[in-house]
């Protein structure tokens, strides 16, 4: 397949052949269980403390006439600890057993889970490839976002040495995202208590640009909403299928496309290439 290079000015130049990492079929199950995997490493283990409700002394006899006994007393066979003594009188309180009152949970988290869903690599790679192929395809683009003129968006490598925010909203506007750039542009208060968690805001999700190494445009996008800076080489389903739903609007660097081609990224046959300092 074959895509137009655009330059600043939004106008189309050059054509050029994609890499093979766009010919993938789209696998939606495989995308997910690739992404659920990123997530459930996000994840931070929780637990109660493994002695939390059995800290107390509650052990009572069930043995007729023995000291310290609730056998013969009319009272149920419940863990109980002492609070008060007068001889062979007692004053109990439940204690211990899950159903009292400052007592065990029967099945509480454990710290010990393992939350970290494993995938293997040829796996997780045909997930980003088929993502990939994914972002090319009108009917999954369009289901996210709204549509620029053309999809793939491939603009010339002057793009990643833009270094101030409004020259870059001014860019994805001549290539035609002026509808998208205010889509995004709605940040929400969110419904419930995430927001006293860490989560006040709710922002849309908008285009993802990717750049073929660290460059000043990394930092001049990340300050438009909603919008996602990465390297060709750190790419993964989660960014290329945001909630597990294939289809994210990807405007790529000329040299991005050609460092995905001459390395062979996402492939089983990756060639290394050292970087030259």
């Amino acid at each position: 397949m074959k895509a137009k290079i655009f330059n600043l000015e939004g106008k189309a130049g050059k054509e050029i052949e994609l890499p093979i990492q766009f010919n993938e079929e789209i696998h939606p199950n495989l995308i997910k269980r690739a992404v659920l995997s990123i997530e459930s490493k996000e994840r931070q283990n929780y637990g109660a403390m493994p002695k939390a409700g059995q800290r107390s002394s509650a052990k009572l006899s069930k043995r007729r006439r023995n000291y310290r006994g609730s056998y013969g007393h009319g009272i149920s066979r419940v863990p109980r600890k002492i609070i008060w003594r007068r001889g062979r009188q007692f004053g109990w309180q439940g204690a211990f057993a899950p159903g009292t009152v400052g007592g065990r949970r029967a099945h509480p988290p454990k710290a010990i889970k393992i939350f970290d869903e494993k995938i293997n690599i040829k796996e997780r790679r045909k997930a980003i490839r088929s993502a990939l192929a994914a972002s090319l395809l009108k009917e999954y683009v369009e289901k996210r976002h709204v549509l620029p003129n053309a999809i793939p968006i491939i603009v010339e490598s002057k793009f990643e040495s833009l270094d101030k925010t409004k020259n870059v909203k001014d860019v994805l506007i001549k290539l035609g995202l002026e509808k998208e750039m205010e889509r995004i542009n709605v940040k929400k208060v969110r419904a419930g208590k995430g927001k006293n968690r860490g989560r006040k805001y709710r922002i849309k999700c908008g285009p993802l640009l990717v750049v073929s190494k660290e460059c000043s445009l990394e930092k001049a996008g990340r300050n438009l909403q909603g919008i996602e800076v990465s390297d060709v080489t750190s790419l993964n389903a989660k960014k290329l299928a945001p909630g597990c739903v294939p289809g994210r609007l990807i405007i790529w660097s000329e040299d991005a496309i050609e460092r995905l081609r001459n390395e062979k990224l996402y492939t089983n046959n990756i060639v290394k290439v050292e970087d030259k300092k």
